[in-house]
């Protein structure tokens, strides 16, 4: 049974703002646990908490309060032990636009003492498409070319945990499902915050929804939908009788919504039982499809908040 890699006791961050006497709560009693191996997932919009939780636990940010265990170490009283263990991406910020891609990757290398380094680097760069330009100063990369370079950093230090906030921002569909694949095949512990409710579906095995520092739900987007799914939507496809269907659904009050849509209709009721009534009502007519549909992130976050 994998053991906790990550969690949290009641993590606090309170920000004074200078000169208007007034607090900022930007986390408040934090407190969930992680599995080695897990890929979790952070949601929440800008100013929720999350860059500021992942900069506690990476050590560059200390808490107002509480505190958390990373590998089993105190992120208060072993950081140097912790930073060892971790490699964090905080966007294309941490890179130095005046030397070259490979100057950039040689540096890293060199401070984390990874060995091979060159070999690693020239493997690395030639996986994520920026071995041609690995001479070039960064100042000149696109930004898609920053992150990938970025990413391509905090990988070659092979760390067992990753913290990597944002990593797939401004970045193009193929470029996004190239690292979605990397990200699940490296067998490493991931901790990501994300506004691409895609990348998270696809890639995380457990979610948290963040808001105003608080953590509101956490658990698998199927726990979470139960959770807080009081209606089912059904999606039904339809060869003809549309209207007369439509007509005689309509006056059901265990539906609640009906939309129309090209080839049939997705339909709301109000909880599972009413499933085999749905049922009953339309098996006289010809139905080409019934599939019950599964809520995105997306939809389920917009209702958390």
């Amino acid at each position: 049974m994998a053991t906790n890699i990550i969690e949290t006791f009641d993590l606090t961050k309170k920000y004074i703002l200078k000169g208007r006497n007034k607090e900022i709560l930007a986390l408040n009693k934090v407190n969930f646990s992680i599995k080695e191996g897990e890929i979790f997932g952070l949601l929440g919009p800008n100013g929720a908490g999350k860059t500021t939780l992942v900069q506690i636990l990476t050590t560059l940010l200390q808490p107002t309060s509480g505190y958390a265990l990373i590998d089993g170490f105190n992120i208060l009283k072993r950081p140097r032990t912790i930073r060892d263990r971790i490699s964090l991406m905080l966007g294309d910020g941490m890179l130095y636009n005046r030397l070259s891609g490979y100057q950039n990757l040689k540096l890293f290398s060199k401070l984390f003492k990874v060995p091979g380094y060159k070999e690693k680097i020239y493997n690395i760069t030639e996986e994520f498409g920026l071995k041609n330009w690995l001479n070039q100063y960064v100042e000149s990369y696109s930004h898609g070319m920053k992150m990938k370079l970025c990413l391509c950093r905090t990988l070659i230090i092979d760390s067992k945990i990753l913290f990597l906030d944002e990593p797939t921002l401004g970045l193009d569909v193929n470029s996004v499902s190239f690292i979605v694949k990397k990200l699940k095949n490296l067998n490493k512990t991931i901790f990501l915050t994300s506004h691409d409710m895609g990348v998270v579906e696809k890639l995380c095995n457990r979610v948290a929804f963040i808001n105003k520092g608080n953590v509101l739900r956490i658990g698998s987007k199927e726990k979470i939908s139960h959770l807080i799914q009081s209606e089912i939507n059904i999606e039904i496809k339809i060869k003809e009788n549309k209207d007369k269907i439509k007509a005689e659904l309509n006056h059901q009050e265990f539906i609640s919504n009906i939309i129309e849509t090209d080839d049939g209709f997705l339909i709301s009721i109000k909880n599972r039982e009413n499933y085999k009534k749905l049922l009953s009502k339309i098996s006289n007519y010809k139905i080409m499809m019934v599939k019950e549909k599964e809520p995105s992130l997306e939809e389920l976050f917009l209702k958390i908040i």
